[in-house]
């Protein structure tokens, strides 16, 4: 007859939820990492849709990777903000 221990259970019972939790740690920050890229390409993307069709209006910006994640990063407020930094300076 095979028998397993009630301690063995429950020592993989908690290794498998130490696993899970490490595995939810590492998984955290990655998201958090391509949240930004995805939201820095959305930020350019903006900037070039600006730089597009705002030079009828006067409105450029320059495109640059600070530009970029400040736009990503904030949204429309950001893109507003890089016009106003670039038409102060």
């Amino acid at each position: 007859m095979l028998a397993i221990e009630w301690e063995v259970v429950l020592f993989f019972a908690l290794g498998v939820l130490l696993l899970y939790g490490l595995g939810w740690l590492l998984l955290v920050p990655f998201r958090r990492v391509l949240w930004f890229l995805l939201n820095s390409l959305a930020g350019i993307l903006a900037l070039l849709f600006l730089n597009s069709f705002g030079g009828f209006l006067g409105l450029t910006a320059v495109a640059n990777p600070f530009s970029a994640v400040l736009t990503g990063f904030l949204g429309l407020p950001g893109l507003g903000l890089v016009l106003l930094i670039q038409n102060l300076l």
